[in-house]
């Protein structure tokens, strides 16, 4: 097996003295799993920052066998390691993408809106700029690993009007009309989603609680869920930018 691509490095697991085995997302390989040596090394820690994109070329006798890498760095996204909100939204962003994704499937779509919202994080000025690019991302993860959400019509009533809510039982968006009676169970549908466009601070959490919902549901579970408190941590500081209780 030989792979020469380019990736965005998503994960980083010591292994042995000096080298370690790091996850990388491709354009057309999916998640490539691949050891490295002297991982450790001056040289390379800074390549191997979680979000940085890199040149990978992967090889292994065969495919059960753990391909060896050699990485080159492309763009560096470290300097954003000093600021908390950027720098816990990529934590976040890699490590979802490495944990929840099988290795080795491809995911052209994901591996571009992954670039997308790094490239967000690191270009908007504030949180308020790549938080809507965030939901997005979470939302198309889900899609990807067959837990989308069909927000384009009313599960009661078919219509596609006044949509404002999901319900948490199916993942489907119901009405103003049929949702008022059961505001309290159902899930705040953000206009963003339905529209597109900006979002405001309110609409940016109302859609990770949504897309939140549904990661700890169907995708985050058993040992994959001590990864929430990450995400639990980034959402809390999101909110107090955004000065929402």
């Amino acid at each position: 097996m030989r792979i020469e691509t380019q990736a965005i490095v998503c994960a980083l697991l010591v292994h042995g003295e000096h080298g370690a085995i790091v996850r990388l997302m491709t354009p057309q390989d999916g998640l490539q799993a691949a050891y490295v040596r002297g991982a450790r090394g001056r040289r390379m820690r800074p390549v191997l920052i979680p979000g940085n994109q890199v040149q990978a070329r992967l090889s292994s006798r065969t495919e059960a066998q753990l391909a060896q890498a050699e990485i080159e760095l492309m763009h560096s996204r470290g300097p954003l390691l000093g600021e908390p909100l950027p720098a816990a939204a990529i934590e976040w962003a890699t490590a979802l993408t490495a944990t929840a994704l099988p290795e080795a499937q491809p995911y052209p779509p994901l591996y571009q809106a992954l670039d997308g919202l790094l490239a967000a994080i690191e270009a908007a000025p504030a949180a308020s700029g790549w938080g809507s690019a965030l939901v997005r991302y979470e939302l198309l993860l889900l899609a990807e690993l067959g837990f989308g959400l069909d927000l384009q019509t009313c599960a009661v009533t078919g219509s596609n009007d006044a949509l404002v809510a999901v319900s948490p039982r199916s993942g489907r968006a119901v009405s103003a009309a049929e949702a008022d009676p059961y505001r309290d169970r159902l899930l705040p549908l953000p206009n963003f989603l339905l529209d597109g466009g900006t979002a405001s601070w309110p609409e940016i959490i109302d859609g990770l609680r949504l897309t939140g919902h549904f990661l700890t549901r169907d995708v985050l579970t058993d040992r994959a869920a001590s990864l929430l408190e990450g995400r639990e941590r980034l959402v809390d500081r999101l909110r107090r930018a955004a000065g929402v209780a």
